[in-house]
């Protein structure tokens, strides 16, 4: 009975023990194989040369951070800006002689007057009925009327006393009929330098829309041609970019333009540029004012103020009126209406390269007994030229 229970007892352990084998051998097979090492990695001293060209590498001098000039720290590093190129300063054509170079533009437009009165004249019988033809013609040109009836009186009497009328007679009579009635006489010199003081003082005015900004620009051109020293006033703080364009044609001449914030008070800016004028020794100090519409009560007085803060510093020399040609005998209205707030000396006549006729330059004169000073006959810079009766008068008829 004993050797049975030792024989089970013996069983039972030996079964106990290779369980525990089974088991064991099991868990071993679950766990995930432990990560490898890192190597040891040895950076070479040197790069390596390859192939043919390898040798032992050698030491070589290196700079080190101490040799290396490094900002203190006092003071931020200042990076210099290449300095901005000034604009080029332009040198404009010479005004003498300068309608005369232009008079084939202005003639295009403009023949039609004195071509349409040669034919007119040239007719075998000079019947009543022609010279209502003639009438018309100077009417249509913006002539005027009163203008035009003492034209015609005159051209009846030469005509009758002269009798046969070649062609080239009648051009002759024509052309000296057409320089008295332009005004031969009349005072066309811009003042701009007064015998007593500098600078001379210009005051440019007009209605909206009449190249009144341009007209300014292009006679800064003017004077600086016959080598005077110009100053611009920008006063017309009215309307966007007006100072922006008149600084442009100043800074194509080296004129110097005198300008205030926008819709600031145009009165102020004209005084400061007459003082700024001064200062400099400047030969003329041209003052671009807004171009206000002649309807508007309240803006036409400020006009007069902007005069009258100017001659604070001294008497304004000219006070030029610039007209749209073109508009004919509407911009009678406006010259009547200007001429009552400042006292108008003189007229500038643009576009009259265009649509405009040629009479106007006789019809403004009459309605405001001042001159025709300078004519526009283009959008080129140097368009702009001192009127001269005998080469408009000439363009007019042509040869």
């Amino acid at each position: 009975m004993d050797i049975v229970i030792l024989a089970v007892v013996i069983a039972v352990v030996v079964l106990g023990a290779l369980g525990g084998l089974i088991v064991g051998s099991r868990r071993k097979k679950q766990l995930p194989p432990p990560p490898p090492a890192a190597p040891d990695i040895t950076a070479p001293p040197a790069e390596p040369h390859v192939g043919d060209e390898a040798e032992t590498p050698r030491e070589e001098p290196r700079r080190t951070i101490e040799e290396v000039d490094l900002p203190d720290g006092s003071a931020p590093v200042v990076v210099e800006e290449p300095p901005a190129e000034a604009p080029e300063i332009e040198i404009p054509e010479p005004t003498a002689g300068r309608l005369v170079r232009l008079r084939t533009r202005l003639s295009r437009s403009q023949n039609a007057l004195g071509k349409g009165l040669l034919t007119l004249l040239s007719r075998e019988h000079l019947d009543e009925d022609t010279w209502e033809e003639i009438e018309d013609t100077l009417l249509t040109a913006d002539v005027g009327v009163q203008p035009t009836q003492e034209l015609v009186e005159r051209l009846r009497e030469r005509v009758k006393v002269l009798g046969t009328r070649t062609p080239e007679e009648l051009r002759t009579l024509l052309r000296e009929e057409l320089i008295t009635l332009v005004g031969r006489d009349m005072d066309r010199e811009v003042k701009t330098e007064p015998e007593d003081r500098k600078p001379g003082i210009v005051m440019v005015v007009g209605v909206n829309g009449t190249g009144k900004t341009t007209t300014t620009g292009k006679l800064a051109r003017v004077l600086v041609a016959d080598g005077q020293s110009v100053v611009l006033g920008a006063a017309d703080t009215f309307r966007a970019a007006a100072a922006d364009q008149l600084q442009t044609w100043g800074e194509r001449v080296g004129a110097h333009t005198v300008r205030g914030p926008e819709a600031g008070d145009p009165a102020s800016v004209a005084f400061d540029a007459v003082k700024e004028g001064k200062e400099m020794g400047a030969n003329v100090v041209l003052i671009d004012t807004a171009g206000r519409l002649h309807t508007k009560t309240g803006l036409m007085d400020e006009l007069g103020k902007v005069k009258r803060v100017v001659e604070k510093h001294a008497p304004v020399d000219e006070v030029l009126l610039v007209l749209d040609a073109t508009t004919g005998q509407n911009g009678l209205v406006q010259a009547r209406v200007f001429s009552e707030v400042v006292d108008i000396t003189g007229i500038v006549l643009t576009k009259l390269d265009g649509t405009a006729k040629g009479g106007i330059v006789v019809a403004v004169q009459r309605e405001l007994g001042v001159p025709v000073k300078l004519i526009g006959l283009g959008e080129g810079a140097d368009d702009l030229a001192p009127f001269e009766p005998e080469a408009f008068v000439d363009a007019l008829i042509g040869e």
